[in-house]
């Protein structure tokens, strides 16, 4: 098997996903980039998702990357409804050879394929974006922390000359305190998602740089954290259940999204080929 060290070869395969072939059964019929016919090409007891293709996916265009990133997360979904869990596979990887690099390169890779996707059997990954309006939250800090409010009054009394100061600091309190809410509230979150998700991985978190003249529900005074969490398909109610106590608290909103293949949680898949982007 040759490495695809350029945009265009004699001939290829361009990889969606492995799965479990086991289930003869399986209804699988969809279009893949570019509506090309997609077909699963099998070795043993693992398959992998593929259309045939004589070149990399490179365009400069946004929306004809978009396109292409959605069709191919549109086959790994079919995929999965029709196989389980599937290895995903970044996007724009390609084999170079035809059907039989392919089974080779299964045959090579079985064993490992097989207890990855034993690991992931029955299980997807979810996202969540937990956001917070965080001038909601000043207010509320600034009555229970007596050196914040104290630093508001002063502020809010301080002429032009002491104002500026005084500003300095409440901002630095002020950013001290939300930082370590957003920090305890990303441990608590977590911790409640680990009860039915079996990886919590958080994915870091956005924020404006500042507060100073922020507007309840302006984006400027909008935090967020992510997390991306491994969980079994039965416990999507629960998770829902815990997401809905943290979006009752006022100010916060919280965006769930799911089920995906586990994009986060699945091994890199070595198909000695040329990968760019990720769906």
């Amino acid at each position: 098997m040759s490495d695809a060290s350029a945009t265009e070869f004699d001939e290829g395969r361009y990889l969606y996903c492995v799965v479990r072939a086991d289930d003869a059964d399986a209804e699988f019929d969809v279009e893949g980039i570019e509506d090309e016919p997609v077909r699963l090409v099998t070795e043993g007891d693992v398959g992998a998702v593929v259309h045939r293709c004589e070149s990399l996916y490179d365009s400069d265009d946004p929306t004809t990357l978009k396109r292409w990133l959605l069709a191919h997360q549109r086959v790994t979904d079919a995929a999965a409804d029709a196989f389980g869990t599937p290895l995903p596979v970044r996007f724009d990887t390609v084999l170079t050879g035809d059907d039989d690099a392919v089974r080779e390169w299964l045959r090579e890779s079985a064993d490992g394929l097989r207890d990855a996707l034993d690991a992931l059997a029955g299980r997807r990954e979810y996202r969540i974006e937990v956001r917070r309006d965080e001038s909601t939250l000043a207010d509320r800090l600034a009555e229970t922390d007596d050196r914040l409010g104290e630093l508001r009054e002063k502020k809010e009394e301080a002429g032009e000359g002491t104002g500026f100061l005084v500003g300095k600091q409440y901002e630095q309190r002020l950013e001290d305190l939300l930082r370590e809410h957003r920090e305890n509230e990303a441990e608590a979150v977590a911790e409640e998602l680990a009860r039915y998700a079996e990886r919590v991985q958080r994915l870091g978190e956005n924020r404006s740089a500042s507060l100073v003249g922020a507007q309840p529900d302006d984006d400027d005074s909008m935090s967020s954290v992510r997390f991306a969490v491994l969980a079994p398909v039965d416990r999507e109610d629960d998770i829902g259940e815990i997401l809905d106590e943290v979006a009752a608290e006022d100010g916060v909103e919280v965006r769930f999204s799911g089920p995906w293949p586990p994009y986060s949680f699945a091994p890199e898949l070595d198909v000695g080929a040329t990968e760019e982007g990720s769906p």
